[in-house]
């Protein structure tokens, strides 16, 4: 969690302790774990964001779900958007601390890649949520994002590995020189990304069901073949 969101909190209150659900369901369980909270409340305000966008979520419907309060919330984000903004770090995170551990590195280049874009491919249909709330931020124009101090810092690693898998290529010869890793970063999040964001309108339109596991794996290995050939020396 990005200490800016919730500097100077040394601890939780005495209602951290309240009865809240756990993760695996049944009776609810007793907690003395701010970390653990803060977790839990991220999870349940990741559902309720990407669903509804900033405007349309809300605190109450929040703590009803944690069962525990407003007060609670407010105490470790500090505000609405202060949990919003803190919902946007954890997407991201979790998205770069996953890329970090694909060790790239072990592979030769094109392999290498083929992992990295079949691993976005992957992870950006598994998560819907992470989209909705990506495209719910372009709406506000970045605004919220902006406030952060982490989030740059937190997408640093993806370019930098990004670089390093190319270079390799480079190198060895595989790969074609003169590239722009944020280009090429952003042409492979933007096929990942609309493979998940449109394919309702699509499969409406097209009259194609995009779901089949059939459909998946070819759409999956398409968009790394393109992305390999375009890079390819």
């Amino acid at each position: 969690m990005n200490q800016s969101v919730h500097s100077g909190r040394k601890g939780a209150p005495k209602a951290s302790a309240k009865k809240r659900p756990s993760r695996a369901g049944g009776e609810p369980a007793r907690t003395n774990d701010p970390a653990r909270t803060m977790a839990d409340i991220l999870d349940v305000a990741t559902r309720e964001f990407s669903e509804k966008g900033l405007a349309g979520a809300r605190i109450d419907v929040i703590a009803e779900a944690m069962r525990t309060s407003k007060r609670m919330i407010y105490y470790y984000f500090g505000s609405k958007e202060g949990l919003y903004i803190a919902v946007l770090e954890e997407a991201y995170r979790r998205i770069r601390h996953i890329e970090t551990e694909l060790h790239l590195e072990d592979l030769a280049p094109e392999d290498a890649l083929r992992k990295l874009v079949g691993f976005t491919v992957d992870y950006q249909l598994a998560n819907p949520d992470f989209i909705r709330l990506v495209m719910n931020e372009n709406i506000y124009r970045g605004e919220y994002l902006a406030q952060s101090k982490a989030i740059r810092k937190l997408n640093v690693p993806a370019i930098e590995g990004l670089r390093s898998l190319y270079e390799r290529g480079v190198a060895a010869g595989v790969f074609r020189s003169g590239l722009d890793m944020i280009d090429l970063h952003m042409s492979i999040s933007a096929l990942s990304v609309f493979n998940v964001a449109n394919r309702h309108t699509f499969a409406l339109i097209f009259q194609r069901d995009f779901d089949t596991p059939a459909a998946l794996i070819a759409r999956r290995d398409s968009i790394i073949e393109m992305v390999v050939r375009f890079v390819r020396r």
